[in-house]
């Protein structure tokens, strides 16, 4: 993780400070804005390892920082809000953000988030010696860290990837939420499980023909999720 580039978005002076101070101790090079139209900038121009980026911001808010960064690349993001309720965090991360931290917060949980986020985004390495993951018209290429459809390519975030590449190389095997995250994620936090059906929704709706009838990424009901048996003929 030695110097990696890491993107700190907040207004407030305060916690730039102790959240730069901790990166740096932990070996990263810290990179900070105090709006979102300076942290477009920079994330343009530096191409961070990774975003931490605050959601009440001034000249552009998060959510459309998050929105920009995801259309835009496939960086991670960890949100940083003063905001409790749940459902803003959900529109967070279905608009592509890989995870969330609440204010007050630990700067310690924080940079143990981030490191767990960026695991997510070489996950595949390990996986790459196989090669590519082929299901009729899916390749999931672990090398080059891309998925295609029908020759279509799909942009999905490290998480996402993370998510499809540890349930399709056991295809049929049910993993429960716990399980699941463990593989793909590396740590599991308290209300977890909620984050993780959303970045399953995303997934779904990027990666199948019909999201409501999913193809690929099939809920097992009271238990978890799980890829799809290939049925002979099919």
């Amino acid at each position: 993780m030695l110097n990696k580039k890491i993107l700190v978005v907040d207004d407030e002076p305060r916690i730039v400070d102790v959240v730069k101070a901790y990166l740096e101790r932990d070996g990263y090079r810290v990179l900070t804005a105090a709006d979102g139209k300076t942290a477009l900038n920079l994330a343009r121009r530096e191409r961070p390892a990774l975003v931490i980026l605050d959601l009440l911001l001034p000249e552009i808010d998060g959510l459309e920082v998050c929105r920009t960064l995801r259309q835009e690349s496939n960086v991670p993001v960890i949100m940083l809000t003063a905001r409790t309720e749940e459902t803003d965090k959900l529109i967070g991360l279905e608009l592509g953000a890989d995870d969330y931290v609440t204010k007050p917060f630990s700067p310690r949980e924080l940079v143990a988030r981030v490191r767990a986020v960026l695991r997510r985004a070489v996950a595949a390495e390990a996986a790459a010696e196989a090669g590519p993951l082929v299901r009729d018209d899916l390749i999931i290429d672990p090398t080059r860290h891309t998925v295609t459809r029908a020759g279509q390519p799909i942009a999905l975030t490290p998480t996402e990837f993370a998510l499809l590449l540890v349930l399709a190389q056991s295809p049929g095997r049910v993993f429960t939420r716990l399980q699941l995250m463990d593989r793909a994620l590396g740590e599991t936090y308290e209300g977890y499980e909620r984050t993780l059906d959303a970045h399953i929704k995303n997934l779904r709706r990027k990666l199948e023909p019909d999201p409501a009838h999913p193809r690929y990424v099939q809920t097992v009901f009271g238990v978890g999720y799980k890829f799809a048996e290939e049925k002979p003929g099919f």
